[in-house]
């Protein structure tokens, strides 16, 4: 679209100031929705290793989280959009989502105890539908959060909103990932019998499906969303805009500017996300406790380090957050390429360093590049939409989330063999990924496009 064409404006500008309680509601929920993400990042990798998973063929398996968000976040925007009763309008999706969630979150920890067998096909199977589950409802529970603070906060609020939503978020991580190991200091069994998922991860899925159904039902009934009529009025909007359904096809062909640039630094960020996920317990085992055996002690003391990381890095996001919160609207773009660039640091630092608490610096760095990958794109996004289909374009925006950790996955294949099958290079390659995607935030345009 042409600058001749176009007009760039602040359609949020009518939206009230909401009170930091209101805020604090809506963005709640957050705690308990990243329990169940946190222990799919730190424990996933280690619970399908520990069930008999080859590591060359681990990419595989975080093939589904992505494809799962990309088929279902579009969905509950589109229809979400269109979604007006007395619970709401986001509402009846985490209203039905929560419960469920709550209950597929315990399949994973629980496939190495069914009797399938080490490594047998079947247990593997099982594991596979037990994460694409998991992550389809989980998906389910997310997009409600991020679509409320596109309809409700204005634009003055969002860096706060969009903040605490990570402190939250963070929060959440630090539990999760911390419970691991706090079991093991309590004296629980950290390891178990080979092709059995030890009872200290067992139990933290299990605290973390009550934390994520109770949060997520606090929100549900301590948040009023708008009605129609009003929604449209604070937006700026025809309120027979909110019931025309327009295609998720039109609405890509019609995306801001600020959606396709997001979408370039975001698959650059997701790529080096995917590859911590899936190897810095492998490369912890490797280059700190110095083993590749999955059934070992060490490999097992590596899981659980990773674990503390995944809490550090959650502090370190809650503390960057809270700098964040007070930052100018102007300056969002220097905080973003300034939070890329720490985090490629620190992951070139976790693919090369062998000294255990060396591993926690490195963890800090990531940590404030963890919190602005999950917070600075929405709240561009956010500033760059009108209110009419904000739910579908945050649902497509996610798109450009899962597509990178699918495109890396596959590309796992050939550059793991590539590396000499060393997860310390994937490491490497995850740093150098997010330096990339630094430097793409130099092309983002932020701001409304509006046809005349």
């Amino acid at each position: 679209m042409s600058e001749k064409n176009s007009k760039q404006v602040n359609l949020d500008a009518n939206l009230p100031d909401l009170s930091k309680w209101v805020i604090f509601s809506i963005t709640f929920g957050f705690l308990g929705i990243n329990m169940g993400f946190s222990l799919q990042s730190s424990q996933m990798s280690r619970i399908f290793q520990s069930i008999g998973a080859n590591p060359n063929s681990l990419g595989f398996f975080f093939i589904f989280p992505g494809l799962m968000g990309m088929i279902v976040q579009p969905l509950v925007g589109k229809y979400s959009d269109r979604t007006w009763n007395r619970f709401g309008r986001r509402m009846p999706y985490l209203l039905f989502g929560a419960p469920i969630a709550a209950l597929v979150l315990l399949m994973l920890p629980f496939s190495g105890s069914l009797g399938f067998g080490y490594g047998s096909m079947a247990a593997m199977i099982f594991a596979a539908f037990a994460v694409c589950f998991m992550d389809l409802f989980n998906n389910i529970c997310m997009q409600p959060f991020r679509m409320i603070v596109g309809d409700m906060v204005n634009n003055k609020q969002k860096n706060f909103a969009w903040s605490l939503q990570q402190i939250f978020f963070n929060g959440g991580g630090i539990l999760a990932s911390l419970l691991p190991f706090i079991f093991t200091a309590c004296g629980m069994q950290n390891t178990a019998k080979k092709g059995v998922v030890p009872n200290t991860v067992i139990y933290a899925y299990v605290v973390a499906a009550v934390v994520l159904l109770v949060t997520s039902m606090w929100t549900v009934f301590n948040v009023k969303e708008y009605d129609p009529e009003t929604y449209a009025r604070y937006h700026g909007i025809d309120p027979k805009a909110n019931k025309k359904s327009v295609s998720l096809f039109h609405l890509i062909k019609v995306a801001p500017r600020a959606f396709w640039e997001l979408c370039l630094v975001q698959f650059f960020s997701w790529v080096g996300i995917m590859y911590v996920w899936t190897y810095t317990t492998g490369t912890l085992a490797k280059n700190v406790w110095h083993t590749t055996n999955p059934t070992s002690a060490g490999f097992q003391a590596a899981g659980n380090w990773y674990g503390v990381l995944t809490a550090i890095l959650s502090i370190a996001g809650i503390c960057w957050g809270f700098l964040y919160s007070h930052a100018k609207t102007t300056t969002r773009k220097k905080w973003y390429a300034a939070g890329l660039i720490m985090g490629g640091i620190g992951l070139i630092m976790v693919s090369m360093i062998h000294d255990k608490w060396l591993t926690v610096v490195a963890f800090i760095l990531f940590g404030i590049c963890y919190f602005t990958i999950h917070t600075l794109p929405f709240t561009l996004l956010t500033s760059s939409l009108n209110g009419q289909n904000e739910g579908a374009y945050i649902g497509l925006f996610n798109i450009g989330i899962c597509l990178p950790q699918i495109v890396a996955s596959l590309m796992s294949f050939i550059i793991f063999p590539l590396v000499g099958h060393s997860q310390p290079m994937m490491m490497l390659i995850a740093g150098i990924s997010l330096l990339i995607a630094a430097i793409a935030v130099r092309g983002v345009h932020e701001g409304v496009t509006v046809k005349n």
